[in-house]
Order: structure tokens, then C-alpha cells, then sequence
């Protein structure tokens, strides 16, 4: 079954170079390409992308934006991952809570580029434990009691910590010697009592209430 992949980016250079990495794999296709954020809305309801691969700064509408638009107004948008220059950079970090699932360098490696599109396609977040601690640290916006209001399990609030460590599915329930679907288990509750998408956004939630820290 084919990926598909819609590239946003302002810049023509960048946009080719894409293509070039995915559309020579087997499974990854790219069906579309913008320029700007206001272009995705419709480009993904005619193309139904798996993975928007979304340029954080547009002159336009930006990457931030468009990423909050895209998941409000689809029941089952695809995955959102940022393309950026920087990885310590608060876009980056705003673009990451509005909901994208993680992020690419511009200078990554193509075999870089086409797992991060696997990763996510999966429905996996592309986390990077240390980036997100220097973001969250930088960045990072008190979230009050959300973390209690979620009122998560001794087990959930572990699996948390887990995730926050970096920690894959099959890490964790090796970590906590149980299985994997009992690990998918709990992580999915996670993310259901803290009302986010995916594994990036509870990671954040967690380091904005306090739950886990930055220096941890």
C-alpha cells in the first residue's frame, strides 16, 4: 500500500529535493505539492495524503497555522511532520503543540527523511527525547493541573515517563516486562485521559505540568 505525501514548502529547492527522496521508494509517493499553508486544506481533501511533510515558516499562512487548521477541520487528517532549518526554534516547539506528530531538519539524510514518513504513517510520534527537552526548556508554557485532572493510573503515569524517556512500545514493555499490546493499552488511555492525538503532544503535556522536567 502507497504512503502518500503532500510537501509544503515555500521554496522550489527544497520541495524538488523531497520528491526526489520519497518518490524513489516503493511505497512512499508524493501526490501533491504547496507552497504556502493555505494551500493544504484543500490539497488534502482532494489527495487524502498519510503524511503532510509542512515548511514551519511560510510567508503566507505558516506551518503552525495550517497544522491547526488541518486538524480542525478534519475528523482524520494525516499526520503532520515539521520540515525546519532549526531544531531549537519555538516554531518548531508551537508547531509540535499544535499538533504535529514530530519533525525533519532540512539537512537530514534522505534514508532520515523516509523513515520519519514510515514512522508517522504508522501512527507513531517521531520523538527526540533531547530535542524536546531543550525545546520544552526554552519554550515550554506552564499547563496547570492537567496532568491531575487526567487522573492517570500508577501504571499509566509510568508508561508516561516511559514515553517521555524515548521509549518505544516494545521498549516499554520490556522495561516494565509485560506485553506489547498491553503497552498499546495503556498508552492509549494515556493519550485518551489527556485528550491528544498522539504520543508528542502527551509528552508535552507532561513537561508543562511539571510532571516530568526538562533536567530530568
Amino acid at each position: 500500500m502507497t504512503i502518500g505525501v503532500l510537501v509544503v514548502d515555500d521554496e522550489e529547492l527544497i520541495r524538488v529535493g523531497l520528491r526526489a527522496i520519497i518518490d524513489a521508494q516503493p511505497d512512499l509517493r508524493v501526490v501533491a505539492e504547496a507552497t504556502d499553508g493555505a494551500e493544504v486544506l484543500p490539497l488534502v481533501a482532494r489527495h487524502r495524503p498519510a503524511v503532510v511533510l509542512m515548511d514551519v515558516r511560510m510567508p503566507g499562512i505558516d506551518g503552525i497555522q495550517a497544522t491547526r487548521h488541518l486538524l480542525a477541520a478534519s475528523g482524520d487528517p494525516p499526520r503532520v511532520l515539521v520540515v525546519t532549518t532549526f531544531a531549537n526554534d519555538e516554531y518548531v516547539y508551537d508547531a509540535l503543540r499544535a499538533g504535529a506528530s514530530g519533525f525533519l531538519l532540512k539537512r537530514a539524510r534522505p534514508a532520515e527523511v523516509v523513515e520519519a514518513v514510515r514512522v508517522v504513517a504508522a501512527g507513531e510520534s517521531l520523538l527526540f527525547p533531547a530535542a524536546i527537552r531543550r525545546l520544552v526548556g526554552a519554550y515550554g508554557r506552564p499547563g496547570g493541573d492537567r496532568l491531575r485532572a487526567a487522573r492517570l493510573t500508577e501504571r499509566e503515569a509510568e508508561v508516561l515517563r516511559l514515553m517521555a524517556a524515548g521509549l518505544s512500545n516494545p521498549e516499554i514493555a520490556a522495561h516494565l516486562v509485560v506485553g506489547v499490546e498491553t503497552v498499546k493499552t495503556h498508552v492509549g488511555n494515556v493519550l485518551a485521559k489527556l485528550g491528544v492525538r498522539d504520543r508528542t503532544q502527551a509528552v508535552i503535556a507532561a513537561y508543562e505540568s511539571g510532571f516530568v522536567t526538562p533536567a530530568a
